[in-house]
Order: structure tokens, then C-alpha cells, then sequence
């Protein structure tokens, strides 16, 4: 049996084999075009065609579609409806050439036989197929178009049929699925002896695939002589029908527009039935609405803007299945679909747009709802009831929803224009930011609010010295109160951040350096580039222009309902102005969304205004504000409290009879923020001593507790998504214990995020309240906590995961609990974590012994215990930098990392560093990292013990050491505190008597200051305590809690601990010093073990079955050195041409664990789990990087999944769906494992699936 289907037909145009040059058939095609940039011309005007080019505009492309004839789609449509067509294609932004055709092709144009040259970087032939007949011929079929076959789809070869495209049937070919598969049951009935008739074709017609144009084809096109044209037109909603009657009988459809009735049609067609022309109206006796009569299609809702409040308007429409009774048409200005914008700042530190994305899956397609963007709005007429484009189009509306957001407020500076000068508000405004940054040293914001601050961040994470200008006296001023907002320009200022309060810039003036701002006090700033960021103002430059109501300071004048002054159309978000006020917070947005969603609805529903609190993290800092934050209420007292040294600031602002809470301010810690916040908003009755709120809770002892119990059920927990305590206790009544559950049905915490903790605590309360006991599981795998895990490990000498799992848990583990008992088993039995036992536990760092980064690409960094290095090895560090062209940096650990390293490149490297001496420094471990120093007594004249001695010694005993989460330690010669010991986990002052010990101390995102624990001790009583703590601390501290976090959850604080650890109140001090004496002398550098074992060296490549390098690993010079890149365009995917590649031994794969390969020369991630071999894409999703294969596997609900190693997330290894959302994120791979060697297909899983 043939069934060789068809072959793209490309015209024999010169430049038609460039790589730039795709046919438009399968899914290698669709990567190849999809991998490339730039403008697209798309050859042929079928069906094809116009699909193709309707998805790559979708996707934000610049599109020229041509065709040769005068009109597209000429075997399906006639002259009117291809004149249709043209405009829908026009209005969606795609440049249409009618009667042409392509002459010749360069890698960057094309000329057409008009003699036109268009820019084309990618060209996608789509000119029809042809059967593809070529296996049939060389073995002696009759063939002529296509293989020659009768009724039964027989050749004239007996024993020999051939079904599908490539098959010829009376002359005919067919191009569509539908008829191929009734082929297929006619020759299956025929080859099991069953009898039927001849294979006959009823034409079902003809649908575009194109959302937003609805189209049906069936039947004849073409009218001959005596043929009677029935036809229908409504120029408003521009729909049209026609029945094409011969000899009484209907032998035509086409619809456009409206085409619920397609399917009685084509069965009256099938029928041949006497034709009436009551079929041209649904059997209704009425008109369309452009003669005056009942319309018989949907009204139209346009909505003009796509950002976050316009597309929860989509969702909440939908919700209300608004999308079945209107035809919704929304107008994008953005070449992106809408997107996060309150995390904006992140896509500096690696996210991507897609990742940013707000819109999941395919949102648009399943609802009905069209999304046209890269279209910028410029004219509503109120009268005509249309829209019109900056391309000239107008589209008809009933009702209209004005989302059009805000515009950056640029201050009317002279200079302010260069194009070194930007605003901060899309993500094309960051790529150009970006842009300019790569040539920069320094760069300027101006503006010191919350966008100016976040601005500032975005700069900061490019390497630039960045400077806050700021017009007010203090940063934040609407949000702060002065004693808050100094204390926030400290810590930014500590930061390296500079902020200029007071100044007003007169002038920007352009140097052969760069730029220089000129102040009005006459003082100068140099800079190299300058971000705007100073505010907002209401984007209602439509709604002026179609004499809406404008508040007398801009903004679109709604009432309750969030109706205009007209009450056809709507305004929400950003752009519109409710009593006087403008929101400029997401959550009033989504408030106003769905009050409109509401109003369409035909729900009562009103505005009444929003919180304007905030919380978020600026350049690291916790701020909040809330309420009355300044204190202007009449009688108004308030309570603050500083910590100086922590660089903490509390406020909270109470009634005149102190028993409301009125506002606050909190800068450095913001973790009370949600608690204090709803007692504000539901008038909660305040303790007797209202500064109890804000006063830390004395060490030791058990936090402070507000409590979720005295909410009351109306209180508002997600204010993005008006999300009540009720909802969320109602959802865990349903069967919602857990977040990820608690988010999917409430969608609180969904937004900001700023209520994560709250929605937890309330989730928490109420399975306590149903008598559900709210356990310390450390996942569904393990009915235990750590501690408990850590006691069944050492006490059982259990010593290998699989031990583990079948005495005590269930299912095959996941990324929770294998990395904790890796580390519980490194803790206790200090083994070589790549003995094939334990490979994989280990999260990517552990597994190959260094740091990911955002890129694939790994850092290095080798051990100096205390800081200290030799010139020799200084200077071979250096070579090994130049040598494998790695970015240096200086730690503050007193150290040197080397960034850049491919995975490939790790074992030379190491190689060449344990030559110098060197050993692993463990910066990838939850382990001890380092022991800072500072000279002590050796150098310093102020030392009065050699820390530097202690510190060595120090390091070189724990190192190695694996624990809960990261240690850090520090020993200090004076009291003068240079090596910070008392922000450290361990820290060390020397006295004139000995040495003072610190425990529990932390920097990072919440400083704590250490505990002095003992003083003027000896080296030996040093040692012997810090064992004991560390052993004690290993034992009973919670997965990834750090010591200062274990020591404030301890029960007794630090009494308790010295009494464990001092006193030996529990009497197991003996044993905790011979457990860290086993860690010690069983230390091993992993890296020289690594080197020494061939088998284990294998696993460092990307490739199993290549030695190219990873192309996602790019970079460039940037400040000498060299710096992370963007990746070049990615070249055509091939993948084999066979049907299957054997691509590796099996046993080259690590027993329940991954690794990388190519399939052609598209990257694949292979996986070993149990007795079955897995393939999918191996780049991770919303990432650059290749590195799926170096995830964990494990099971969910088991259902085995790999944990991608970047941002972990759970994707299924039978069909690259993610776990928790369903959504496909990567390629699933068919693998057959045959005499021990791995083969994969060169179709994916859902493809196959799809075309079966």
C-alpha cells in the first residue's frame, strides 16, 4: 500500500534552495520559519497561504502575503468575498499583492514580477502540493498525477492499492485530510473481505483556519450560464452570504462572517434538495441589519488595548461566557500579547517575554475572541459606531471598552529627546534600554518613585553605576513618611546606588562623552545614557478625540459602573479617572474589569473605589505602605521603631482613642504587611498596646501571631483578583490543601503577589479548623519532616535513597525529597555523590559540582581558605581564565568565581586547577562555603589574635561539611569586626583572652545580626562547640532553613542552645563531636575524585552522541571580559530523514536520571526511568538554555515528570505537557530501545498523535 501523500510544489524561482526559503508542510518547516526573524513574504494565496500567513503575523512578524490571481482563495471564494478576505488580511497589519509573483530571491529581498522589491529575510512557498509518486513509479505503477488507482483504491498491479494524497481517482487528486481517511476505509473493508461500495466523495466544504475569520466553502464557486446567485451583504459587520442555485437546485455555499448554518447547508447540498431562498435567512423570514430589519449575527465588543487590566477583562468576560454572545475583537498596540508588568524588572535578571506572558495557551482560539496586534488605534467616530487603525481600517463596534492604559510622563526638558534618553514602561523599552547599556558605563533615572526605583534596579542588574535624580526632598515621597524614606535612600545608598533628592533638571546637553545633566542649582551629571521614570499620566487621547467627558487633569470619566459619558462604552485600568481619582496599581484595574464584565452581563455590580497600599521589593529592600501613611487624619498618634543596625523601619499610624489602625510604613522588613493590612481594612480592634505590632519579638521566643482567626469572611485576602477569606475556606472545604490548588481555583496569589503569605495562613487555618492536621511532610513521597528523615537515616544506617524510599515512603521521589536526603546522606555517611547510588539526588549544582547560570553555562570556584593565595596561584588562576575565556569576579567570600564555563569544559578546567593546587571551594553545596578573614594580629596592628590562622583552620575542618542550607563563617582579629563575623552563621572576635563565638547570624535578603553565644574561650573549647552546634543544627533543622531561622523557631531560643551545646543538657555532645569527627576524616575533594573516574567523566558533555558545542552558549566582550550574549539566530532544524536514529548505548544513559543529545541537530534530554527511555526538547521553558536533561525525575501523583533544573518546573516525560497547567511546553520523542542501544523517531509524539 501507497500512502506517500504529497510534496510541496516550489516554482523554479532563482534563489528558491537559499536556507532562508521554507515550504510550508511540516512541522521541520514550521521550526525552520519560526526560528528565523525579520520580515516574511508568504508565495500563494490558497488556504495554505493565507493560514500561514495569518499565524506568523499572529506571532508579531511583518507579513506580505502574494498570490498570482486577482483574488485569494479563488477555488473557494468569490470575487466579493476575496475583496472581503484582502480586508481582513489588510486589517490584521498583513501588506497584500494580488496578481504577482516572486522572480527572484536574495538572502535579504525579493522581487516580484511587478518589479517591486520587498525586504524578506524568511520566504515560505506555499504554492500548492503535488502527489508524491516518485517510490511508485521507480517500481512500474501506472502513475499520471498521482498513482492511478479505481473505486477500491487498487492499482492496475495486483496486490498493490494506494490511498491519500498521492492517490488519482478518475482525475482527481484531493489535498484534505477528510477524504484521505475515507480512502483508508474503503481499501480496510475491501482487505478484510468485507463488501462495500466504491469510494465516493461528498464535499463537506471548505473552513479557514484563521481566528477571527469565519469562512465556509462548499461546493461550486464558479456560476455558469442560467445559474442563480442568491446573495446577502451587511456592510456594518461586513457578512456575506451565497447560494449558488442550478436547475432549482443548490449546488453552492459560501458564508463569511456568520457560519452557524454551514452544516444544514452542506447536508441540503449533499441532498441536492430544491433550492429556497428562505435558506439564504436560517429559515427566518427577516433581513440583515443593514436593511433595517432583525440582525442574525452577534453585536460586536471591541476592546482597544491589551495589558494586564484588558486581558482579565477577556477572562472575566469569558467567566461569563460573554464570548458566545458577543463577537469580541481586541486591538494590541504592543506586539506582544499582554504581559506582566508588575514583574517587569525581572525580564533583566532572565525571564523571558513568553514566561512574562499573561494569555495561557491557546486562550484566543478556544474562545472565539480575535487578538490584533501591532495595531495601533487612532480614531473612535461615536457616530458611525467604528474604530479606525492606523492603517486606515475601520471595524464596526455595538459596544467598546476603552483599556488603553497609561504613557510614561516625560518632564518637558530641553536635550530630553536624544536617543540616548528612554522610558521604562514596555518590554520594547527594556530591549532598548538593554541596548544602549551594553555600550555604558553609567546611566541616569529621573524620578524617584516606585517606577523610578524599579528603574533603577533594571540598571542596576546591567553593570551600570546608576544614579536616582529625584525632584522632591525624599524618595517615595507619596508613599513615605521622611523618617522611611531616609531610611530607604540608606540602604539603597549602601547599594551603590546614588540619589540626588532636591535637584531639577534644566537641561540635558549632549558631550563627545555622552550626556550631562544640567540642574537648575547649576551642578552637573555626567552619564552615558538617561531613563524618564517620573510617573504616569491617563492614555485618553482617543477618548478626547471621540468628545468623551476628560477630567480636567486628564483621564476618561467614568461612574460606578465604569461607564463614559457614553453609555455604550466603557473605560477601566489605568486610563480612566473614577471621583477625581486616577489608579495606577494593577488590583483597581482588575476591580474595574470586572465591574464591566459585570455591567455586559447584566449583573449588579459597582466601583467604589480601591486600596492604594503597596508592597513590594525594590532593589532588594522590603517597602509597604498602606492607608494613612503620613498621618494626616485629624488626632492621628503614631508609633515607630528603628533598628539602626539592621536599617529597620516600623510605623503604624492609629485613631485620636488608639483603636483603629489608620496606616503605616514599613521599610527592611515588610513581613507583618498583610496582617496589618487587613486589620486596617476590616476595622479590627487593636491590643491594648498598639506598638506591640511593630516591636520584634524578643530572641528566642515564639514569633508574634495576629492570627487569620478574627478576619472576618468578607475580608479581602487577594485584592488583584477580589479574592475574600470565604473563597479561600470554601476552596479548601472543596478539596484544595495545598497552594498550587488553592491558586488554580481562586487564582489568589496569582497577581502581585503580595497576599502569598496571607492566602497560606488562611489555608492553614481552615484545614485546622475542618480537624485536618496541618503536617511537616516534606513532600507526597515522604509522610516525615527532615529531622524525622535525618533520624530514620542514622539510626537505621540506611545509606541509599532507594533504602529509603521502600522501607519508609512511596511513588519514585521528586525535587524536594531527593536533594534532602542526598544532603541527610551526605551529612551522615560524607559518600561520593556521584556513585550511581546517589547521581540522581543531586540537583544540577551537586551533580556537576558547580554553579548553573541563567545561560547553561556553569561557574567555578576553587577553595582559598580565609581569603588567602599564593602569587603562584594567582597567577595560574589567570591562565585558566584567559585559557577557557571565563569571566572573573571577586566573591565576597574572598575568593575568585569564574563564570562561563561550558559543562563540557569543567573537567579540563578542574583539571588544570588541581594541578595548581587548587581543591572544589563548594560554592555549588548547601555546605560551608567560607571563613572570611581578616589579617589579625600577623599584619594588623590593632590584631589581637591570628584570625587568619583560626580561619584556615576553620575552613579546612568543615569543609565539605553538607547541611540544611548554606554556611558561612568569619573570624575577626579585633573588635574592630573587619571580617563582619557577626553576619555570618559562625562568627569569631578575638579578645585579649581568647575568642568570643557568634551563632546564627545571616546577611543576604533579611540581615540578622549573630548571638553571642560564649566568650574568651580557647582554640580547643572553640572547636568543640562549633562542632556540637553545627552536628545539633544538622539534626534538627528544617529543609533549607537557615541557622538564624532554626535558632527562632528553637523552642527556649538561644538559652536553650547553649544549654544543648554548652552544658550537654541532652547528654549527646560526645556524639554530635564523633559525628562531625567521621565527617572530617572521611573529606574527599569531589573534583580530584571525579578526575580519577572515566565512567563519571562521561556524564560532563552535552551531547552523548556529539561533541558540538551547546549554540545557546553565547558571548561577547563587554569591559574586557567576556559577558553573557544573546544567541545568534538558530540555524534550520534537520532532523534525519530516516525514521528512526539510533542515538546511544542505553547503559550511557545514568540509571533514573537524564542526559543530553542530538536528534539531527536539534537538542533532545534523554531519560532512564526504571525500565523506560523517555526523549524530549531539551531546552527548558521561558528560558535560552539547553539543560533539561540535567533535571531530576521523579513523580507527581505518579505520573513521572522531570523537574527542569533552572526554575523547576514539573513537566511530564510522557508528552512535554507541564504537570500542573496541562499546557504542552516541549516535544515528547518516540524511543525504541533495541539490543541495548537507544533509537528516537524523527516525528514528535504530538504530531503523530495529531495526524492520526
Amino acid at each position: 500500500m501507497f500512502a506517500t501523500g504529497s510534496v510541496p510544489f516550489i516554482p523554479p524561482i532563482p534563489g528558491a534552495d537559499l536556507p532562508h526559503v521554507h515550504a510550508f508542510r511540516t512541522i521541520n518547516d514550521v521550526d525552520s520559519i519560526l526560528h528565523g526573524c525579520g520580515p516574511v513574504a508568504v508565495l500563494g494565496g490558497g488556504v495554505l497561504g493565507v493560514e500561514a500567513a495569518a499565524a506568523l503575523r499572529l506571532k508579531g512578524d511583518n507579513v506580505t502575503l502574494i498570490h498570482r490571481g486577482n483574488r485569494f482563495m479563488e477555488q473557494q471564494l468569490d470575487e466579493q468575498a476575496g475583496e472581503l478576505l484582502a480586508e481582513h488580511l489588510n486589517a490584521r497589519g498583513i501588506d497584500c499583492v494580488l496578481s504577482s509573483g516572486i522572480n527572484r530571491i536574495t538572502p535579504d529581498d525579493v522581487t516580484l514580477t511587478n518589479g517591486c522589491v520587498l525586504s524578506a529575510t524568511r520566504v515560505v512557498i506555499a504554492t500548492g502540493v503535488k502527489p508524491n509518486t516518485a517510490l511508485a513509479q521507480a517500481s512500474g505503477v501506472h502513475c499520471q498525477r498521482g498513482i492511478v488507482v479505481d473505486g477500491q483504491l487498487r492499482t492496475a498491479v495486483a496486490g498493490i492499492s494506494a490511498i491519500g494524497e498521492c492517490c488519482e481517482i478518475d482525475g482527481q487528486t484531493w489535498g484534505l485530510v477528510a477524504p484521505c481517511l475515507a480512502h483508508a476505509e474503503v481499501l480496510a473493508a475491501r482487505l478484510a473481505g468485507i463488501p462495500g461500495a466504491d469510494f465516493h466523495w461528498q464535499d463537506s466544504g471548505t473552513r479557514l483556519k484563521v481566528t477571527g475569520i469565519d469562512l465556509f466553502s462548499a461546493g461550486e464557486v464558479n456560476a455558469t450560464a442560467g445559474d442563480d446567485l442568491l446573495r446577502t451583504f451587511d456592510p456594518l459587520s461586513g457578512h456575506y452570504r451565497r447560494l449558488l442555485i442550478r436547475n432549482g437546485r443548490l449546488q453552492g455555499v459560501l458564508l463569511m462572517g456568520d457560519c452557524r448554518s454551514a452544516a444544514p447547508l452542506t447536508d441540503l447540498l449533499a441532498q441536492a434538495a430544491s433550492a429556497n431562498p428562505d435558506w439564504l435567512f436560517d429559515r427566518f423570514d427577516t433581513q440583515p441589519a443593514a436593511a433595517g430589519q432583525v440582525t442574525m449575527t452577534k453585536p460586536t465588543l471591541a476592546v482597544v488595548g491589551h495589558g494586564m487590566v484588558g486581558h482579565h477583562f477577556l477572562e472575566q468576560c469569558v467567566s461569563r461566557n460573554l464570548h458566545l454572545d458577543y463577537q469580541i475583537v481586541v486591538f494590541g498596540e504592543e506586539r506582544y500579547a499582554a504581559y506582566d508588568r508588575v514583574h517587569l524588572s525581572e525580564y533583566f535578571a532572565g525571564r523571558s517575554a513568553e514566561s512574562l506572558s499573561l494569555v495561557e495557551g491557546d486562550f484566543f482560539a478556544r474562545h472565539g475572541i480575535e487578538l490584533r496586534l501591532s495595531q495601533c488605534v487612532t480614531a473612535i467616530d461615536r457616530d458611525a459606531r467604528v474604530i479606525r487603525t492606523a492603517s486606515g481600517h475601520e471595524t464596526h463596534w455595538d459596544k467598546l471598552v476603552l483599556a488603553t492604559g497609561s504613557y510614561p510622563f516625560v518632564p518637558p526638558v530641553k536635550g530630553g529627546d536624544s536617543a540616548a534618553c528612554f522610558v521604562y514602561r514596555t518590554l520594547d523599552d527594556l530591549d532598548a534600554i538593554a541596548a544602549k547599556a551594553k555600550h555604558s558605563r553609567r546611566g541616569v533615572v529621573i524620578g524617584g518613585g516606585l517606577l523610578g526605583l524599579e528603574a533603577a534596579n533594571a540598571l542596576r542588574q546591567l553593570g551600570l553605576e546608576t544614579h536616582v535624580v529625584e525632584f522632591a526632598p525624599s524618595l517615595m515621597a507619596v508613599q513615605l513618611d521622611n523618617a522611611g524614606a531616609a531610611m530607604l535612600r540608606e540602604k539603597i545608598e549602601a547599594l551603590g546606588v546614588s540619589v540626588h533628592t532636591s535637584k531639577s533638571t534644566a537641561e540635558i546637553v549632549s558631550t563627545p562623552q555622552g550626556l550631562q545633566l544640567v540642574f537648575t542649582d547649576s551642578e552637573r551629571l555626567e552619564t552615558d545614557m538617561v531613563v524618564f521614570s517620573a510617573g504616569i499620566r491617563p492614555q485618553d487621547a482617543l477618548a478626547r478625540g471621540a468628545g468623551l467627558r476628560i477630567g480636567e487633569r486628564g483621564g476618561v470619566c467614568i461612574d460606578n459602573h465604569c461607564l463614559t459619558s457614553d453609555a455604550d462604552v466603557f473605560a477601566i485600568g489605568e486610563c480612566a479617572l473614577w471621583d477625581g481619582r486616577v489608579f495606577g496599581l494593577v488590583a483597581p484595574g482588575y476591580q474595574m474589569a470586572r465591574v464591566a464584565a459585570a455591567q455586559l452581563a447584566g449583573e449588579d455590580a459597582a466601583f467604589s473605589g480601591a486600596d492604594m497600599s503597596t508592597k513590594l521589593k525594590l532593589l532588594g529592600v522590603d517597602v509597604a505602605s498602606f492607608g494613612d501613611a503620613q498621618g494626616r487624619t485629624p488626632g492621628a498618634q503614631s508609633y515607630q521603631w528603628t533598628h539602626g543596625p539592621e536599617q529597620i523601619y516600623k510605623k503604624i499610624v492609629v485613631s485620636a482613642d488608639g483603636k483603629t489602625l489608620l496606616g503605616g510604613v514599613l521599610v527592611g522588613d515588610a513581613a507583618d504587611y498583610a496582617t496589618l493590612l487587613q486589620m486596617m481594612l476590616n476595622g479590627m480592634a487593636l491590643p491594648g498596646q498598639p506598638e506591640s505590632l511593630i516591636l520584634p519579638a524578643l530572641a528566642g521566643s515564639a514569633p508574634k501571631a495576629l492570627g487569620v482567626a478574627a478576619l472576618p469572611d468578607s475580608a479581602q485576602i487577594c485584592s488583584c483578583h477580589n479574592v475574600s477569606k470565604a473563597d479561600i475556606c470554601q476552596a479548601v472545604s472543596a478539596g484544595a490543601t495545598e497552594m498550587g490548588a488553592i491558586k488554580q481555583c481562586t487564582k489568589a496569589a496569582t497577581g502581585c503577589g503580595g497576599c502569598s503569605a496571607l492566602v497560606k495562613q488562611v489555608m492553614e487555618f481552615q484545614l485546622a479548623a475542618q480537624g485536618v492536621e496541618v503536617k511537616k511532610d516534606i513532600c507526597e513521597h515522604f509522610a516525615y519532616s527532615r529531622q524525622e528523615i535525618y533520624h530514620l537515616v542514622r539510626v537505621n544506617r540506611i545509606h541509599t535513597f532507594e533504602q529509603l524510599i521502600s522501607r519508609y515512603g512511596r511513588g519514585h521521589g521528586c525535587e524536594i525529597c531527593k536533594p534532602l536526603v542526598g544532603s541527610v546522606l551526605a551529612s551522615c555517611w560524607n559518600e561520593y555523590l556521584l556513585k550511581p547510588a546517589h547521581l540522581p539526588l543531586q540537583d544540577t549544582n551537586d551533580r556537576y559540582f558547580a554553579n548553573i547560570q541563567k545561560d547553561g553555562s556553569y561557574s567555578v570556584v576553587p577553595r582559598m581558605a580565609a581569603g588567602e593565595v599564593t602569587p603562584d596561584g594567582l597567577i595560574a588562576i589567570g591562565e585558566i581564565a584567559k585559557r577557557y575565556q571565563l569571566y572573573s569576579k571577586i566573591t565576597g567570600g574572598q575568593r575568585i568565581d569564574l563564570f562561563g564555563a561550558r559543562l563540557e569544559q569543567l573537567p579540563d578546567i578542574w583539571r588544570d586547577l588541581v594541578a595548581a593546587g587548587f581543591e572544589t571551594g563548594h560554592a555549588y553545596g548547601k555546605s560551608l562555603r567560607t571563613v572570611k578573614s581578616c589579617v589579625g594580629s600577623t599584619w594588623c596592628r590593632y590584631g589581637v589574635q591570628d584570625s587568619t590562622g583560626l580561619a584556615v583552620t576553620l575552613e579546612n575542618r568543615y569543609k565539605g561539611l553538607r547541611a540544611p542550607h548554606k554556611i558561612k563563617m568569619a573570624v575577626s582579629g579585633c573588635t574592630r569586626e573587619c571580617a563582619e563575623a557577626q553576619g555570618k552563621d559562625v562568627g569569631v572576635i578575638a579578645t585579649d583572652k581568647g575568642w568570643n563565638l557568634y551563632v546564627c547570624g545571616n546577611g543576604g535578603m533579611k540581615p540578622r545580626h549573630a548571638d553571642l553565644f560564649a566568650s574568651d574561650l580557647d582554640d580547643a573549647t572553640l572547636i568543640k562547640f562549633v562542632d556540637r552546634f553545627l552536628m545539633f543544627y544538622i539534626r534538627t533543622a528544617d529543609r533549607l532553613q537557615r541557622t538564624s531561622t532554626w535558632m527562632d523557631n528553637l523552642e527556649g531560643g538561644i538559652d536553650y542552645l547553649r544549654e544543648v551545646v554548652i552544658h550537654d543538657s541532652l547528654g549527646i555532645g560526645d556524639e554530635l563531636e564523633q559525628e562531625m569527627a567521621r565527617i572530617v576524616e572521611t573529606y574527599q575533594c569531589e573534583w580530584q575524585t571525579t578526575l580519577n573516574d572515566p565512567q563519571r567523566l562521561a556524564l560532563f558533555r552535552s551531547s552523548v552522541n556529539g561533541d558540538e558545542p551547546d549554540e545557546a552558549v553565547a558571548r561577547q566582550m563587554l569591559r574586557g571580559q567576556p559577558q553573557l550574549a544573546k544567541p545568534a539566530v538558530p540555524a534550520r532544524t534537520i532532523l534525519p530523514t530516516k525514521p528512526w536514529q539510533e542515538v546511544c548505548q542505553l547503559e550511557e544513559i545514568p540509571e533514573q536520571a537524564g542526559i543530553g543529545a542530538r536528534l539531527g541537530n536539534l537538542q533532545i534530554a534523554l531519560f532512564r526511568f526504571g525500565q523506560t527511555i523517555y526523549a524530549l526538547d531539551n531546552h527548558e521553558p521561558g528560558s535560552d538554555a539547553n539543560v533539561l536533561s540535567r533535571g531530576i525525575l521523579g513523580d507527581a501523583g505518579g505520573e513521572p515528570v522531570v523537574i527542569s533544573p533552572l526554575y523547576k518546573q514539573r513537566i511530564r516525560l510522557r508528552d512535554g505537557r507541564q504537570y500542573d497547567s496541562g499546557e504542552p511546553v516541549v516535544r515528547a520523542w518516540p524511543v525504541k530501545v533495541e539490543a541495548g542501544k537507544v533509537w528516537v523517531g524523527n516525528q514528535a509524539l504530538l504530531l503523530r498523535a495529531e495526524a492520526s
